[in-house]
């Protein structure tokens, strides 16, 4: 993947090195108390979470943070390139549709840091915080995917980048705040057809609507680097991953979808570019 071609974004924070107050977690009291709020206000729980653990642990995270400069490291560099490149692209789409894109901020960090969903740990995996519109990664997650999850390579790490924003790009249409109601209103979440898997097949799908139309600009990609995406989807599938964990799968307790749910997603967005052809929620079969 020639991603050097690619403008780079302005809206990297580098979090790497600096310490946390509070980070390490939050309390079963502040869950109930931001769940109670949530109830009551009808807001995200996950947003009102933050809210309320910053007030609580007296954490200001946007004040931690140092003005990120790609090219002084590889790593901030190839972030700052394809987060640019997908501010570029959703920018366009977007103006299709005679709206503005809001562009999210890409928080990178080393072992733990604090979002407005609580606290976040490099355990965790890469993830999207709507409360703030914000990824949260740390970089040693691309070792673990090479090493331990048999992915890897420059185009399957902007597939995951592309995958956090692409829940962005649901929250912003409002996909997020509607699965958070049908939760709300007792919705099946988890399972193999799940709101929380379709939820996560449409991100697969958006990432690869990103990378069509990425490709149409730049003309960086080549079967391999296709291959290492797939190659990713397959290995962060639920059923790859808790075979790799307990030696069988429990369909029932997925959330994220199986290897082949996520590379045929990634390939639908990734074969028409067109976020129309990426609704999972009223697919009969996943």
């Amino acid at each position: 993947m020639r991603w050097g071609d690619a403008r780079r974004s302005d809206n990297v924070e580098d979090r790497r090195g600096m310490s946390v107050r509070g980070a390490g977690g939050i309390g079963l009291g502040t869950v109930a108390i931001a769940l109670l709020l949530s109830w009551i206000t009808g807001t995200n729980p996950l947003t009102m979470l933050g809210l309320v653990s910053q007030v609580s642990q007296g954490v200001s995270p946007p004040a931690q943070s140092r003005p990120a400069t790609p090219g002084s490291d590889a790593g901030l560099d190839f972030v700052s390139a394809v987060l640019g490149d997908t501010e570029d692209v959703w920018g366009a789409v977007f103006q299709h549709m005679g709206r503005n894109y809001e562009q999210p901020h890409l928080v990178l960090f080393s072992g733990s840091t604090q979002s407005a969903c609580g606290g976040a740990s490099a355990a965790a995996g890469p993830f999207y915080c709507p409360g703030d519109h914000k990824v949260y990664l740390d970089l040693d997650f691309f070792n673990d995917m090479r090493s331990h999850l048999g992915g890897g390579g420059d185009f399957a790490q902007a597939y995951v980048i592309a995958h956090e924003v692409g829940h962005h790009v649901q929250n912003l249409l409002g996909i997020s705040d509607r699965v958070e109601q049908a939760r709300r209103q007792g919705a099946s979440m988890d399972g193999a057809a799940g709101l929380s898997v379709r939820l996560e097949l449409q991100a697969d799908c958006l990432a690869g609507v990103w990378a069509n139309l990425a490709q149409k600009r730049h003309q960086w990609l080549d079967q391999n680097d296709v291959k290492q995406a797939l190659d990713t989807a397959t290995a962060i599938g639920d059923d790859r991953l808790q075979k790799q964990a307990q030696g069988y799968a429990v369909p029932d307790s997925f959330t994220h979808g199986s290897s082949d749910q996520r590379v045929r997603w990634f390939r639908q967005g990734f074969g028409y570019g067109d976020a129309g052809r990426c609704d999972t929620f009223a697919a009969d079969s996943l």
